[in-house]
Formats: C-alpha cells, sequence, structure tokens
C-alpha cells in the first residue's frame, strides 16, 4: 500500500525492545500514521490508505 501511495515506512521490531514490547506488546502489529498510533491487531486496509492519502 505505502508502494502504491508513493509513501515510506518503517519496521520496528518491538520484541527487540524491552520498553516497546511493553507498551504495544498486546497490540502486535502496530500501526502508526505520522506519529498517532492508527491501528493495532488487525489492520484495515482501507482506513489505512485513508489515513495515507491525508496530508497535514
Amino acid at each position: 500500500m505505502c508502494a502504491e501511495l508513493n509513501e515510506s515506512y518503517e519496521v520496528e521490531e518491538i520484541q527487540d525492545n524491552p520498553e516497546l514490547l511493553r507498551q504495544y506488546g498486546e497490540e502486535i502489529p502496530v500501526i502508526f500514521v505520522d506519529g498517532k498510533q492508527h491501528d493495532y491487531w488487525r489492520v484495515d486496509p482501507v482506513r489505512l490508505k485513508k489515513a495515507l492519502s491525508i496530508k497535514p
């Protein structure tokens, strides 16, 4: 989806970071858009595409 919208993304392995594992371990996968938590557990592709398409 990021390629389709010409957006970049980062992958951070929560399991490799004790602080992130403590914060988000029950919510994997966790998706952030523009620094704000957007989704977890299940990613709704329509909702994510809409969020990535909106420019601040």
